[in-house]
């Protein structure tokens, strides 16, 4: 087996080091040492995309907003399946990914920061969610590996009751909020609940078809 080759380094903002790797034809981020993601399991984001993007994609002026980059498969699928009038707002906290993606990551997704549709954002989609009032038909969150904070304990601002509200106020209505999830995670179904939200909880594949773990995505409905 080849052994791993470095090709980036960056430290967070609560000073935990992201690492990109590459092995053979397989690209690898880890965070504080454990694996955050690889090119070889991406199916779904693309399902997270395709459930958040149902109504979104024939509403007369689709506004997305995409938060967390990653490799740039959850921002493929989404434009993939909107009309070229769309907009696309994408927030990534980490410069350094932005930077991977526009350099050896890009050809992974078919470079989507490419795309004109896309106002790219090296910012907290938190900060993004708090100054927006309905302003979008979907918010699709790919941050950290969900609801339980697995990179940095500051996303879990995110997805307690005061993000949750932030995220409901910059939908319109009867918009779509949906989040990957590494895991199932009952509370945090509670809290949208409780935040108006009308709830259901998908498990895919990370291969989809081709098998893989399973991981969860919540489809919150802005009713």
């Amino acid at each position: 087996m080849k052994p791993w080759e470095l090709l980036g380094e960056a430290r967070m903002n609560d000073g935990t080091l992201l690492v990109l790797q590459r092995r053979d034809t397989e690209y690898a981020l880890f965070a504080g040492g454990k694996l955050l993601m690889s090119s070889r399991q991406h199916g779904s984001e693309e399902a997270l995309a395709a459930l958040a993007c149902t109504s979104a994609r024939v509403a007369p002026e689709p506004s997305v907003l995409v938060g967390g980059l990653g490799m740039g498969f959850t921002l493929r699928a989404t434009l993939d399946l909107l009309p070229q009038h769309a907009s696309v707002h994408l927030a990534e906290l980490q410069p350094a990914v932005i930077t991977w993606n526009r350099g050896v990551l890009g050809p992974l997704a078919d470079h989507p920061l490419r795309d004109a549709r896309v106002q790219v954002d090296a910012a907290d989609v938190t900060s993004i969610l708090m100054n927006a009032k309905r302003r979008f038909d979907a918010v699709i969150l790919d941050v950290d590996n969900g609801p339980a904070a697995f990179t940095t304990d500051t996303n879990t601002s995110l997805y307690g009751d005061a993000g949750i509200g932030a995220i409901r106020r910059a939908l319109k209505p009867n918009g779509v909020l949906a989040v990957w999830s590494a895991w199932e995670d009952r509370k945090f179904e509670q809290r949208l609940r409780y935040a108006g939200f009308t709830v259901r909880t998908e498990r895919v594949r990370a291969r989809l078809k081709k098998g893989g773990a399973r991981h969860t995505i919540f489809v919150a409905s802005r009713g």
